[in-house]
Protein backbone atom coordinates (compact mmCIF):
# COMPACT_ATOMS: atom_id res chain seq x y z
CA UNK A 1 0.00 0.00 0.00
CA UNK A 2 2.96 2.38 0.82
CA UNK A 3 4.13 1.91 -2.63
CA UNK A 4 1.06 2.62 -4.50
CA UNK A 5 0.24 5.67 -2.56
CA UNK A 6 3.41 6.88 -3.26
CA UNK A 7 2.96 6.39 -7.04
CA UNK A 8 0.16 8.15 -6.69
CA UNK A 9 0.98 11.00 -5.38
CA UNK A 10 4.22 11.29 -7.90
CA UNK A 11 1.66 11.11 -10.61
CA UNK A 12 -0.68 13.86 -8.77
CA UNK A 13 2.38 16.04 -8.62
CA UNK A 14 3.48 15.29 -12.20
CA UNK A 15 0.23 16.17 -13.82
CA UNK A 16 0.01 20.04 -11.60
CA UNK A 17 3.60 20.39 -12.60
CA UNK A 18 2.87 19.84 -16.54
CA UNK A 19 -0.63 21.86 -15.93
CA UNK A 20 1.23 24.72 -14.64
CA UNK A 21 3.86 24.79 -17.30
CA UNK A 22 1.18 24.72 -20.24
CA UNK A 23 -0.62 27.49 -18.79
CA UNK A 24 2.61 30.31 -18.49
CA UNK A 25 2.93 32.13 -21.69
CA UNK A 26 5.62 33.38 -23.00
CA UNK A 27 6.39 37.07 -21.98
CA UNK A 28 8.80 39.59 -23.97
CA UNK A 29 11.29 41.60 -22.14
CA UNK A 30 11.91 45.27 -22.88
CA UNK A 31 13.49 45.36 -26.23
CA UNK A 32 16.58 47.25 -26.62
CA UNK A 33 17.00 48.67 -29.94
CA UNK A 34 20.55 49.90 -31.11
CA UNK A 35 20.17 53.29 -32.57
CA UNK A 36 16.75 53.30 -31.92
CA UNK A 37 13.87 53.73 -29.51
CA UNK A 38 10.32 52.71 -28.48
CA UNK A 39 7.49 54.84 -28.50
CA UNK A 40 7.02 56.24 -24.80
CA UNK A 41 10.48 54.82 -24.17
CA UNK A 42 10.42 57.08 -20.52
CA UNK A 43 7.62 54.81 -19.31
CA UNK A 44 8.92 52.73 -16.22
CA UNK A 45 10.60 49.59 -17.06
CA UNK A 46 8.80 47.71 -14.49
CA UNK A 47 5.41 47.16 -16.67
CA UNK A 48 7.57 44.59 -18.54
CA UNK A 49 8.04 41.56 -19.75
CA UNK A 50 4.82 41.66 -21.18
CA UNK A 51 2.64 38.76 -22.54
CA UNK A 52 2.19 37.90 -25.98
CA UNK A 53 -0.15 39.93 -28.51
CA UNK A 54 1.34 43.12 -26.99
CA UNK A 55 2.86 45.21 -29.56
CA UNK A 56 5.09 48.40 -29.56
CA UNK A 57 6.59 50.60 -31.75
CA UNK A 58 9.83 51.83 -32.84
CA UNK A 59 11.56 54.40 -34.60
CA UNK A 60 15.33 54.63 -35.48
CA UNK A 61 17.73 57.33 -35.18
CA UNK A 62 18.69 59.39 -38.30
CA UNK A 63 20.33 57.63 -40.36
CA UNK A 64 18.84 54.40 -39.63
CA UNK A 65 16.03 52.72 -40.94
CA UNK A 66 13.59 49.96 -39.91
CA UNK A 67 13.05 46.86 -41.88
CA UNK A 68 9.24 48.41 -42.47
CA UNK A 69 11.03 51.62 -44.09
CA UNK A 70 8.35 53.66 -42.12
CA UNK A 71 9.01 56.24 -39.16
CA UNK A 72 7.57 54.21 -36.56
CA UNK A 73 7.35 50.23 -36.96
CA UNK A 74 5.32 47.57 -34.76
CA UNK A 75 6.68 44.73 -33.10
CA UNK A 76 4.64 41.93 -31.34
CA UNK A 77 5.42 39.67 -28.21
CA UNK A 78 5.18 36.25 -29.58
CA UNK A 79 6.15 32.77 -28.62
CA UNK A 80 9.47 33.53 -30.22
CA UNK A 81 10.23 36.89 -28.81
CA UNK A 82 9.30 40.30 -30.70
CA UNK A 83 8.44 40.24 -34.00
CA UNK A 84 9.54 41.22 -36.30
CA UNK A 85 12.98 41.41 -34.57
CA UNK A 86 13.25 45.30 -33.70
CA UNK A 87 16.63 46.75 -35.78
CA UNK A 88 18.07 49.45 -37.04
CA UNK A 89 19.93 49.53 -40.30
CA UNK A 90 22.86 52.09 -41.13
CA UNK A 91 21.85 54.20 -44.14
CA UNK A 92 25.26 55.36 -46.28
CA UNK A 93 24.54 57.62 -48.88
CA UNK A 94 26.92 57.94 -51.47
CA UNK A 95 28.52 60.93 -52.36
CA UNK A 96 30.70 61.27 -55.71
CA UNK A 97 34.10 59.34 -55.84
CA UNK A 98 37.15 61.98 -55.62
CA UNK A 99 39.70 61.19 -58.39
CA UNK A 100 37.61 57.81 -59.56
CA UNK A 101 34.12 56.91 -60.43
CA UNK A 102 31.45 54.40 -59.35
CA UNK A 103 27.59 53.79 -60.56
CA UNK A 104 26.53 53.90 -57.28
CA UNK A 105 27.13 58.26 -57.45
CA UNK A 106 23.58 59.80 -55.64
CA UNK A 107 22.58 56.99 -54.39
CA UNK A 108 21.32 55.74 -50.87
CA UNK A 109 23.32 52.53 -49.39
CA UNK A 110 22.15 50.13 -46.61
CA UNK A 111 23.87 48.66 -43.82
CA UNK A 112 25.91 45.27 -45.39
CA UNK A 113 25.61 46.84 -49.19
CA UNK A 114 29.06 46.85 -51.10
CA UNK A 115 29.83 49.39 -53.61
CA UNK A 116 32.54 49.31 -56.39
CA UNK A 117 34.88 51.92 -57.26
CA UNK A 118 36.79 52.46 -60.53
CA UNK A 119 39.96 55.10 -59.42
CA UNK A 120 41.61 57.20 -62.04
CA UNK A 121 44.68 55.97 -62.94
CA UNK A 122 47.69 56.76 -60.86
CA UNK A 123 45.18 56.51 -57.57
CA UNK A 124 44.08 53.84 -55.83
CA UNK A 125 41.52 53.07 -52.70
CA UNK A 126 42.99 52.04 -49.17
CA UNK A 127 44.92 48.51 -49.18
CA UNK A 128 44.26 48.05 -52.48
CA UNK A 129 40.66 47.49 -52.33
CA UNK A 130 38.42 48.21 -55.36
CA UNK A 131 35.15 48.10 -53.60
CA UNK A 132 33.64 49.63 -50.08
CA UNK A 133 31.03 48.58 -47.35
CA UNK A 134 27.96 50.51 -45.54
CA UNK A 135 28.99 49.49 -42.14
CA UNK A 136 26.94 50.43 -38.75
CA UNK A 137 28.69 53.73 -38.60
CA UNK A 138 29.19 54.32 -42.25
CA UNK A 139 31.56 53.38 -45.40
CA UNK A 140 34.12 51.09 -44.31
CA UNK A 141 36.87 53.81 -45.73
CA UNK A 142 35.96 57.25 -47.36
CA UNK A 143 35.06 56.54 -50.76
CA UNK A 144 38.00 58.67 -52.36
CA UNK A 145 40.83 57.56 -54.62
CA UNK A 146 44.62 58.63 -53.38
CA UNK A 147 47.98 58.78 -55.21
CA UNK A 148 49.56 55.42 -54.47
CA UNK A 149 52.40 56.69 -52.51
CA UNK A 150 49.88 58.02 -49.84
CA UNK A 151 50.63 54.85 -47.64
CA UNK A 152 47.30 55.26 -45.67
CA UNK A 153 48.89 58.27 -43.36
CA UNK A 154 46.54 60.25 -41.11
CA UNK A 155 47.06 64.10 -40.75
CA UNK A 156 47.09 65.56 -36.98
CA UNK A 157 44.81 63.58 -34.36
CA UNK A 158 41.39 65.01 -34.51
CA UNK A 159 40.56 68.01 -31.39
CA UNK A 160 38.21 67.28 -28.53
CA UNK A 161 36.41 69.61 -26.36
CA UNK A 162 37.48 69.81 -22.61
CA UNK A 163 40.64 67.36 -23.36
CA UNK A 164 43.66 66.89 -25.69
CA UNK A 165 46.20 64.31 -26.20
CA UNK A 166 49.47 63.74 -24.35
CA UNK A 167 51.74 63.68 -26.58
CA UNK A 168 53.25 66.42 -29.13
CA UNK A 169 51.02 66.25 -31.84
CA UNK A 170 52.71 65.66 -35.63
CA UNK A 171 51.50 66.70 -38.85
CA UNK A 172 51.70 62.74 -39.89
CA UNK A 173 51.30 59.45 -38.51
CA UNK A 174 52.02 56.18 -40.25
CA UNK A 175 49.58 53.37 -40.81
CA UNK A 176 49.03 51.58 -37.32
CA UNK A 177 49.41 54.39 -35.23
CA UNK A 178 48.38 55.43 -31.91
CA UNK A 179 47.95 58.60 -30.00
CA UNK A 180 45.99 59.14 -26.21
CA UNK A 181 43.84 61.47 -25.14
CA UNK A 182 43.03 62.52 -21.24
CA UNK A 183 40.58 65.06 -20.12
CA UNK A 184 40.71 68.35 -18.43
CA UNK A 185 40.20 68.64 -14.48
CA UNK A 186 36.27 68.07 -13.68
CA UNK A 187 35.60 65.96 -16.96
CA UNK A 188 35.33 62.19 -17.47
CA UNK A 189 36.45 60.18 -20.18
CA UNK A 190 34.17 58.72 -22.13
CA UNK A 191 34.66 55.92 -24.48
CA UNK A 192 38.35 54.69 -25.49
CA UNK A 193 41.24 56.62 -24.53
CA UNK A 194 43.47 55.48 -27.83
CA UNK A 195 42.52 55.96 -31.11
CA UNK A 196 44.26 54.62 -34.58
CA UNK A 197 45.04 55.58 -37.77
CA UNK A 198 43.61 52.96 -40.22
CA UNK A 199 43.72 53.83 -43.95
CA UNK A 200 44.67 57.44 -43.86
CA UNK A 201 41.60 58.12 -40.99
CA UNK A 202 41.72 58.26 -37.46
CA UNK A 203 39.22 56.00 -35.58
CA UNK A 204 36.28 57.90 -33.71
CA UNK A 205 37.68 59.90 -30.27
CA UNK A 206 36.59 59.90 -27.36
CA UNK A 207 34.50 62.58 -25.49
CA UNK A 208 34.88 64.52 -22.03
CA UNK A 209 32.08 65.13 -20.12
CA UNK A 210 30.88 67.03 -17.41
CA UNK A 211 31.34 65.12 -13.92
CA UNK A 212 28.17 66.91 -12.87
CA UNK A 213 26.24 65.86 -15.77
CA UNK A 214 26.06 69.62 -17.54
CA UNK A 215 26.74 70.39 -21.05
CA UNK A 216 29.18 72.70 -22.61
CA UNK A 217 27.51 75.06 -25.84
CA UNK A 218 25.52 72.89 -28.21
CA UNK A 219 27.18 71.22 -31.10
CA UNK A 220 27.60 73.30 -34.13
CA UNK A 221 25.20 72.49 -37.53
CA UNK A 222 26.46 73.17 -40.70
CA UNK A 223 23.98 75.78 -42.60
CA UNK A 224 22.07 76.80 -39.52
CA UNK A 225 22.26 77.19 -35.66
CA UNK A 226 20.28 77.01 -32.33
CA UNK A 227 17.52 80.06 -32.16
CA UNK A 228 18.64 81.05 -28.27
CA UNK A 229 21.84 82.70 -27.56
CA UNK A 230 24.14 80.24 -26.24
CA UNK A 231 24.93 80.08 -22.81
CA UNK A 232 28.52 78.58 -21.40
CA UNK A 233 27.19 76.16 -19.59
CA UNK A 234 23.57 73.57 -19.31
CA UNK A 235 22.14 71.99 -16.66
CA UNK A 236 21.04 68.28 -17.00
CA UNK A 237 17.60 68.08 -19.03
CA UNK A 238 17.96 71.19 -20.72
CA UNK A 239 17.08 71.36 -24.59
CA UNK A 240 17.50 73.96 -27.14
CA UNK A 241 16.15 74.83 -30.65
CA UNK A 242 17.93 74.51 -34.22
CA UNK A 243 16.18 76.27 -37.57
CA UNK A 244 18.19 76.52 -40.81
CA UNK A 245 19.20 79.06 -42.86
CA UNK A 246 17.06 80.33 -45.59
CA UNK A 247 16.64 77.14 -48.65
CA UNK A 248 18.18 74.69 -46.19
CA UNK A 249 15.71 71.55 -44.97
CA UNK A 250 15.82 70.41 -41.72
CA UNK A 251 16.34 66.65 -41.63
CA UNK A 252 16.06 64.97 -37.67
CA UNK A 253 14.80 66.74 -34.30
CA UNK A 254 15.17 70.34 -33.59
CA UNK A 255 15.24 69.45 -30.16
CA UNK A 256 18.75 68.55 -28.62
CA UNK A 257 18.26 67.77 -24.98
CA UNK A 258 21.81 67.51 -22.45
CA UNK A 259 21.98 64.19 -20.68
CA UNK A 260 24.64 62.87 -18.81
CA UNK A 261 27.00 65.61 -19.59
CA UNK A 262 26.04 64.94 -23.37
CA UNK A 263 24.15 66.59 -25.85
CA UNK A 264 21.66 64.43 -27.70
CA UNK A 265 22.67 64.35 -32.02
CA UNK A 266 21.83 67.67 -33.39
CA UNK A 267 19.36 67.52 -36.57
CA UNK A 268 21.55 68.87 -39.90
CA UNK A 269 20.43 71.02 -42.43
CA UNK A 270 20.39 69.63 -45.72
CA UNK A 271 21.52 71.62 -48.80
CA UNK A 272 19.25 72.40 -51.99
CA UNK A 273 19.99 71.75 -55.07
CA UNK A 274 20.10 75.31 -57.36
CA UNK A 275 19.76 74.87 -61.48
CA UNK A 276 20.08 77.25 -63.76
CA UNK A 277 20.57 78.62 -67.33
CA UNK A 278 24.50 78.26 -67.03
CA UNK A 279 24.40 74.47 -65.85
CA UNK A 280 21.26 73.46 -68.43
CA UNK A 281 23.63 75.38 -71.31
CA UNK A 282 26.72 73.56 -70.40
CA UNK A 283 25.11 70.09 -70.97
CA UNK A 284 22.92 70.92 -73.78
CA UNK A 285 19.45 70.17 -71.51
CA UNK A 286 16.54 71.78 -70.28
CA UNK A 287 13.78 71.73 -67.86
CA UNK A 288 11.04 69.22 -69.24
CA UNK A 289 8.00 70.42 -67.37
CA UNK A 290 9.19 74.53 -66.07
CA UNK A 291 10.55 76.74 -68.09
CA UNK A 292 11.99 79.11 -64.86
CA UNK A 293 15.66 80.59 -65.48
CA UNK A 294 16.26 79.33 -61.57
CA UNK A 295 14.69 76.79 -59.18
CA UNK A 296 15.72 75.48 -55.93
CA UNK A 297 15.26 71.65 -55.14
CA UNK A 298 15.07 69.98 -51.50
CA UNK A 299 16.87 67.04 -50.97
CA UNK A 300 14.64 64.17 -52.72
CA UNK A 301 12.69 66.42 -54.92
CA UNK A 302 13.28 65.06 -58.03
CA UNK A 303 13.68 67.11 -61.49
CA UNK A 304 13.21 65.92 -64.90
CA UNK A 305 15.27 67.35 -68.18
CA UNK A 306 15.13 67.32 -71.83
CA UNK A 307 17.58 67.91 -74.93
CA UNK A 308 17.42 71.07 -76.55
CA UNK A 309 16.12 70.80 -79.97
CA UNK A 310 19.20 69.41 -82.44
CA UNK A 311 20.57 67.39 -79.77
CA UNK A 312 19.83 63.91 -78.73
CA UNK A 313 20.64 61.90 -75.46
CA UNK A 314 23.95 61.29 -74.77
CA UNK A 315 23.47 59.60 -71.29
CA UNK A 316 20.84 56.72 -70.61
CA UNK A 317 17.29 57.77 -70.22
CA UNK A 318 16.57 57.53 -66.43
CA UNK A 319 19.55 59.90 -65.95
CA UNK A 320 16.87 62.58 -67.39
CA UNK A 321 15.06 62.02 -64.34
CA UNK A 322 17.43 63.20 -61.33
CA UNK A 323 17.15 63.19 -57.55
CA UNK A 324 18.60 66.25 -55.42
CA UNK A 325 20.87 65.02 -52.43
CA UNK A 326 21.95 66.91 -49.91
CA UNK A 327 23.04 69.95 -52.44
CA UNK A 328 24.29 67.07 -55.09
CA UNK A 329 22.85 66.58 -58.68
CA UNK A 330 23.62 64.85 -61.41
CA UNK A 331 23.36 66.11 -64.67
CA UNK A 332 22.09 64.38 -67.82
CA UNK A 333 23.49 65.22 -71.27
CA UNK A 334 23.02 65.51 -74.20
CA UNK A 335 25.28 65.85 -77.95
CA UNK A 336 24.55 67.67 -81.57
CA UNK A 337 22.38 65.28 -83.82
CA UNK A 338 24.26 65.43 -86.71
CA UNK A 339 21.52 63.54 -88.17
CA UNK A 340 19.26 66.97 -87.74
CA UNK A 341 20.25 70.21 -90.09
CA UNK A 342 19.82 72.73 -88.11
CA UNK A 343 19.91 76.95 -89.31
Amino acid sequence: MGSSNMLFLINVLLTLWVSCAEGQERTCNFPEIKHGKTYGENQPKRTFPVAMGKYLYYTCDHSYLSASQSLWTRITCTEEGWSPIPKCRRQCFFPSVENGHSSSSGQIHLEGDTVQILCDTGYKLANDQSSITCMEDDWSSPPKCSTADSGGKCGPPPPIENGDIISFPLPTYTQGSTVEYQCWVFYELKGDKHITCRNGQWSEPPKCLDSEGKCGFPPPIENGDIISFPLPTYAQGSTVEYQCQAFYELRGDKYIRCRNGQWSEPPKCLEACVISEEMMEKHNIKLKWKYDKKIYLKTNDTVEFTCKRGYTEKTPRATFRTTCQEGKLKYPSCENNHNTDIK
